[in-house]
């Protein structure tokens, strides 16, 4: 995730020659008909940029058509960004994003993998085994059910266009506000991280659990930074709750896209809270263990610590 956020202004960089300021109305193209996060996605950023900055969206498959504008994404069968051609369906399509990425690019290009591998058919797990759970939360569910159904008594071009805007401002608005995260409190947290882990031998001699400064997004640079600094995997993360003043301590997972800790909570603690769970640990402040063991809690650091090294040796 640092490579991509890294080169975010690459991959989103618009080619100069669309910083040319326009002296004529511009005409983005897109397919009718259903419509995806894709090119929703994909006609908002290019409205980001000057040279396309208040374009008209045309929705269409007529070729003719599609011709004459100045800007057509996901449909159209052509890549070719000198004449902003974006589409991804034709034959013999392999653009990737690069930087350790294999994902092949959809027309928005890489604002998120998930975005990308949901839009060409990329299974986000091995279909050996079904999924535990669904999530039909996404963006590109929510931007599915933008589309008008059977239902609807009108189905006409204009009403499916206004579903189409409507789609196109749901999209951009999750991208800024994703571009705002990543920029002001994930990028920035990766050296509060980092600091941390560079004088863990002081927190504990095992060096498997680090302290922070500040809580901060920490999850994803803790497994990055492991492999950076070639240093071995960190147990748990210690850091104080913002809102309450108490301390947390917190089990790293074994990756990041599992729940699964590497060394979780004692089993004896979890689900216990206050004085109970004092008594039980045998560490005095103790507040909470939740019951997956992946978290718990201490009104004071070192009762935070204290529960960090009797869960190492447990």
């Amino acid at each position: 995730m640092f490579k991509l956020a890294a080169v975010w202004h690459k991959t989103f960089a618009f080619h100069k020659r669309w910083l040319v300021a326009s002296c004529f109305s511009t005409r983005v193209g897109t397919h009718n008909g259903t419509f995806h996060c894709d090119e929703a996605l994909a006609c908002f950023m290019l409205r980001l940029s000057k040279r396309f900055s208040g374009a008209h969206i045309v929705r269409t498959r007529d070729p003719n058509l599609l011709a004459s504008l100045h800007a057509v994404v996901d449909v159209g069968g052509v890549y070719d960004p000198r004449r902003h051609r974006f589409d991804h369906h034709q034959m013999g399509f392999h653009q990737v994003s690069g930087h350790g990425f294999a994902t092949k690019l959809s027309s928005a290009g890489l604002v998120y993998k998930a975005i990308d591998a949901v839009d060409n058919g990329v299974n986000q797990c091995d279909l050996n085994d079904p999924p535990k759970y669904e999530i039909n939360t996404s963006l590109s569910s929510r931007i599915k059910r933008l589309n008008l159904n059977w239902m609807d008594s009108d189905r006409s071009s204009d009403r499916e266009n206004e579903a189409f805007h409507q789609a196109m401002t749901l999209a951009g608005a999750e991208f800024l506000e994703n571009v705002n995260y990543y920029a002001k409190s994930w990028l920035p947290a990766r050296s509060n991280v980092m600091e941390s882990l560079a004088v863990r031998e002081s927190v504990d001699s095992s060096g498997e659990i680090i302290k922070l400064n500040r809580s901060c997004p920490w999850k994803l640079h803790i497994h990055e930074l492991e492999e950076e600094m070639k240093i071995s995997p960190i147990k748990y993360v210690l850091y104080q709750d913002d809102r309450s003043e108490n301390w947390r301590l917190q089990a790293v997972a074994i990756s990041p896209a599992r729940f699964e800790s590497r060394k979780p909570l004692p089993n004896l603690w979890r689900g216990l809270e206050s004085d109970k769970l004092s008594e039980v640990a045998g560490i005095p402040g103790c507040t909470f263990v939740h019951m997956g063991g992946f978290i718990g809690g201490n009104r004071s650091y070192g009762g935070a610590l204290a529960m960090a090294r009797a869960s190492l040796k447990a």
